[in-house]
């Protein structure tokens, strides 16, 4: 097939949506798919790309054209793409997609909705973040209504709405959202194992062997309930006085944290092996969000071999076994949150029990069966899309479907 995949972020943007989508279209390519992604200009991390107007390229076998887009208000790093209708209306006449898969609901996946629309092409989008969510984190809580019902609009002229965990689909159900999947994700458990763990980089947290080490890895912005995550750390720590917090990624509340608490590791963003070694050097996962539609960031944790505390949703809920492969407590409690990060950061042999049943429960899942899924999800949209046109023509000329 010939798929067009639109998504306001992706690489060289850095999250777990980016990434997922990467693995997507290079796994769909080769499989022997034509996949070209759409996506905006991302400033300084596009240091390649010499301008904001569109620019066309391929990388491993994909596609990529860029069109103009503009920073996030009130969110630093991430990009919005601007307004592209008559843009993609003219590539897609071009050359036509069989099915459109629109992975982000801004300026550019609306108009590459309308362009759809109006080339009659197949749509499938998935839900990736819970935006409307956002909104009360950034003291602007009366939009979350309105960007439900937005979002539930885009989403119910789509053919299909893939999300990534068991907890999305039923909230997205009962919000009114129509033709809601499941569509599994993968962890790459070569790329993040305990064999990347790292004395020397140990040593530069300035912990000693035998020192317990908590992580936090992610955007450092207020959704994520970093707070949390600090003040569980710090009660652990009256208990544990040798604990020490280590934070991977960067955003919006980066800066001000660093400068209020220089006790803790402030590492930044890290790629690759760097960040596959700052997990397996770790011994605590501490990852209090309660906005997540999944978390990738939890699987890798798992197979790095990390015991982790979570709320119980999304891709901790699906994962881990709470008491084998770690500790999952009710969404929202942030006291027995607390309760439970100090009581583990206590005990070094339950820890140790932990990461290893995390290694153990997460090893099965493969991101070439997540790839397989999602490509005979695209087919089914295709197909769907042929059939529902067929009937309309037949039912347009005098005869009706039987």
């Amino acid at each position: 097939m010939r798929v067009a995949l639109v998504t306001e972020t992706y690489p060289p943007e850095v999250n777990g949506v980016a990434i997922t989508l990467q693995r997507m279209v290079r796994g769909l390519a080769a499989r022997g798919h034509l996949v070209e992604v759409v996506r905006p200009y991302q400033g300084k991390q596009d240091r390649s790309i010499r301008s904001r107007e569109d620019r066309t390229f391929e990388d491993h076998g994909v596609t990529e054209h860029v069109v103009p887009g503009m920073p996030m208000p009130m969110y630093d790093g991430l990009h919005l793409g601007l307004p592209a209708r008559n843009r993609l209306v003219r590539r897609w006449k071009f050359q036509r997609p069989d099915v459109v898969h629109i992975a982000t609901e801004g300026f550019l996946g609306l108009t590459a909705l309308w362009a759809a629309q109006r080339l009659e092409l197949p749509v499938a989008s998935s839900f990736h973040t819970n935006f409307q969510q956002y909104f009360k984190h950034y003291r602007f809580p009366g939009i979350e209504p309105v960007a439900t019902q937005y979002l539930r609009w885009f989403h119910n002229k789509c053919g299909v709405t893939l999300t990534p965990s068991h907890t999305m689909v039923d909230r997205l159900t009962d919000l009114g959202f129509e033709r809601v999947a499941w569509w599994p994700r993968g962890v790459d458990n070569r790329e993040f194992s305990p064999h990347h763990r790292s004395d020397e980089l140990r040593q530069s947290w300035g912990v000693a062997p035998d020192q317990p080490v908590a992580l936090y890895v992610g955007r450092v912005a207020a959704e994520k309930n970093i707070p949390l995550t600090i003040a569980a750390c710090d009660a652990a720590r009256e208990k544990t006085p040798g604990l020490k917090l280590v934070i991977v990624g960067d955003g919006p509340m980066r800066a001000e944290l660093e400068k209020s608490r220089p006790d803790i590791v402030f590492a930044g963003m890290r790629h690759g092996e760097d960040l596959a070694a700052h997990y397996a050097s770790a011994d605590l996962f501490i990852f209090a969000s309660e906005t997540e539609t999944f978390g990738n960031v939890v699987t890798e944790a798992m197979a790095s071999r990390l015991a982790i505390v979570a709320y119980d949703y999304a891709a901790p809920m699906m994962h881990i076994t709470s008491g084998q492969s770690g500790v999952l407590l009710p969404l929202g409690d942030a006291e027995a949150f607390t309760d439970a990060t100090v009581a583990l950061a206590a005990d070094p042999p339950r820890i140790e029990a932990l990461r290893q049943g995390a290694v153990d429960d997460v090893s099965k899942h493969a991101w070439d069966r997540v790839v397989a899924a999602f490509d005979d999800t695209l087919v089914a949209v295709t197909q769907a899309h042929q059939a529902h046109t067929a009937a309309d023509r037949a039912a347009a000329n005098g005869h009706p479907a039987a």
